[in-house]
């Protein structure tokens, strides 16, 4: 709060501002003031209860580089305005009377450009015949020496990058993510070349296994600053498998759950920190000198290490450089391995879903069937869609598709359950909406505590009818040959199965022989903030390709509207097989 003469406010142009109590302010001697404080080479002010400026001698006029005219009637904050004067301790000297001594910094117009000043002061409250006054402060300008400032900075530094990691890491539950965030936080502000290698995951390991003694980690992410880019190449890419020498400076790291610092002067020392001596001179080109290697460790289970490289004039790690790589190592491995269960778990679920949605049981003989399943987003989140087709007698099929509510393992198991008690319910005699009926039955007395929708058709080939019954679920398309186009199968959906509150019927849909009947579960058309209805309707612009192939029907299905899908979809489509002239074969 840093003024080359005194100037002096008439009273009644600036009056001294008194307590609140105050009927008469007593006179500001100016001349008295002046004649004691001029000459000192500390900085002195006088301000009145609201912090304006009274008083200020010559050595505060150079400290602030401003005419003391320019401070008279003004508060600290509107003449310094880049100063952090701390008004408030000010005002808490005003208020209780306790002297204070006061560090403030900031830049003021007697030293322009961007370098930090800072003052220390001592503060006391000034009273008259018992009122409050104004506040007197002493301040002189304090230097901090260059070391001194460059470790205020980099402390700085380290709090914005610890601060920063609460938000920047861990956003998904993809392990991926996560490293290339870790790896992005921290260059170019701790490391000019960083990288996260993990251990392969347990459900898929590498196909060739690691030599003896040798540790293999798959590189998750990396990142670098702009002027390595060109050489990272060399160095190993994202993705590739990287087998570490005993003794190297990451088997020693994950040996000992510590960091592990390396300075490299010559070749000898590198050969014997990095990965393995075909490396050392993919290393040096780099111009790399400094690593630290942190663990990744969660409940003592290592899962991979943190690589921090610096390079060309960089400076070498500090011990305070350690010891935030080992703080947001530690926060990011917590992060990891929510992620790494998570995929492990999603893992299984897909497995397992997939052994149990197997493909129909071909070849048909008197239909075509096509079916796709495709989970969420094409990650590893699973949910409970499912399809079948059942043969009955006289060349008919049941064909089914459904949605169990959920995602991961227990919805995979749930739908398998459904899947199980469909092909015992299925009766050759039952209409449709019996054996929903039948089903619904059965799933409330087994005990399934998920319910599930359901669309049940029975395609009669000789009389072109489709008979179909919905469990709460999205109506079926039937998209004809030639010019008839698409249209939907209005039919009277009941509630989802294991509600128990029954109530499906049969309806019958025109379906010929050359009908293509398509069935669907809402993840390929509901979209957030759309009413699903409008998200259906876009499924009448279905049209066959032109090689009239089920299969290229699906694939441009998922195309045109599997991106961006938030849930599973399983699709199937299927039309009857038709007589070739001629022949005793059927033929599509």
């Amino acid at each position: 709060m840093p003024g080359s003469r005194a100037v002096r406010a008439p009273p009644q142009e600036v009056p001294l501002q008194a307590d609140a109590h105050a009927d008469n302010p007593p006179p500001f001697d100016h001349e008295s003031l002046a004649t004691l404080l001029d000459g000192t080479t500390a900085g002195v002010a006088v301000l009145d209860t609201q912090l304006r400026y009274l008083y200020v001698n010559p050595a505060l006029e150079r400290l602030n580089g401003i005419p003391a005219a320019e401070h008279i009637g003004r508060t600290v904050s509107d003449v310094l305005p880049y100063v952090d004067a701390r008004e408030d301790m000010m005002r808490a000297i005003l208020a209780d009377g306790k002297p204070r001594e006061i560090t403030s910094s900031g830049r003021t117009p007697a030293r322009p450009g961007r370098t930090r000043r800072y003052w220390h002061g001592t503060y006391h409250r000034m009273e008259h015949d018992g009122h409050v006054v104004g506040v007197a402060a002493i301040i002189m300008e304090t230097m901090s020496t260059d070391e001194e400032q460059r470790e205020l900075e980099q402390a700085r530094r380290h709090l914005v990058l610890l601060d920063s990691a609460g938000t920047r890491i861990g956003t998904t539950l993809d392990m991926d993510t996560t490293c290339a965030e870790l790896v992005d936080l921290v260059v170019p502000a701790l490391a000019d070349l960083a990288t996260v290698e993990v251990f392969p995951p347990e459900v898929a390991p590498p196909v060739r296994p690691s030599p003896p003694g040798v540790l293999r980690l798959r590189r998750a992410a990396m990142a670098a600053v702009a002027g390595l880019k060109e050489e990272t190449a060399e160095f190993g890419l994202t993705g590739e498998y990287i087998d570490y020498q005993e003794g190297a400076a990451v088997q020693r790291c994950l040996a000992t759950n510590q960091s592990v610092v390396d300075n490299m002067a010559g070749d000898r020392q590198l050969g014997n920190s990095v990965a393995n001596p075909e490396r050392v001179a993919a290393y040096r080109a780099l111009g790399m000198h400094s690593t630290v290697i942190v663990p990744l460790t969660v409940r003592s289970r290592p899962l991979g290490v943190l690589g921090l490289v610096r390079a060309g004039d960089s400076p070498v790690f500090s011990d305070e450089d350690v010891v935030v790589a080992r703080e947001l190592a530690g926060r990011a491995a917590v992060d990891l391995d929510h992620a790494r269960r998570y995929a492990h778990e999603q893992a299984i679920a897909l497995e397992l879903q997939r052994s149990l949605l197997s493909e129909p049981r071909l070849p048909h003989p008197h239909i075509e069937v096509a079916t796709r399943y495709l989970p969420a987003d094409r990650s590893s989140m699973v949910g409970g869609d499912w399809f079948d087709v059942i043969p009955l007698r006289d060349g008919r099929h049941l064909k089914a598709i459904g949605d169990v509510m959920g995602h991961g393992v227990e919805a995979a198991v749930a739908m398998s359950h459904y899947r199980s008690l469909l092909r015992l319910l299925a009766d050759d005699e039952k209409p449709p909406h019996l054996i929903l009926e039948q089903l619904d039955k059965m799933v409330e007395r087994s005990g399934l505590d998920r319910a599930a929708t359901c669309l049940l058709a029975v395609v009669d080939r000789f009389d072109g009818v489709c008979n179909v019954a919905s469990a709460g679920h999205l109506p079926p398309v039937f998209i004809d040959k030639g010019t008839a186009g698409t249209r939907f199968g209005h039919v009277l959906a009941g509630p989802p199965l294991g509600t128990g509150f029954g109530g499906y019927a049969t309806t019958a849909v025109e379906c010929g022989p050359e009908t293509v009947l398509f069935m669907y579960t809402d993840g390929l058309v509901e979209r957030r903030g759309e009413d699903i209805d409008v998200s259906v309707r876009r499924l009448a612009e279905l049209t066959l390709p032109e090689s009239g192939s089920l299969d290229d029907l699906l694939d441009n299905v998922l195309e045109r509207f599997g991106a961006g899908a938030e849930d599973d979809i399983a699709v199937l489509a299927s039309r009857i097989r038709i007589r070739r002239p001629g022949t005793g074969a059927d033929g599509p």
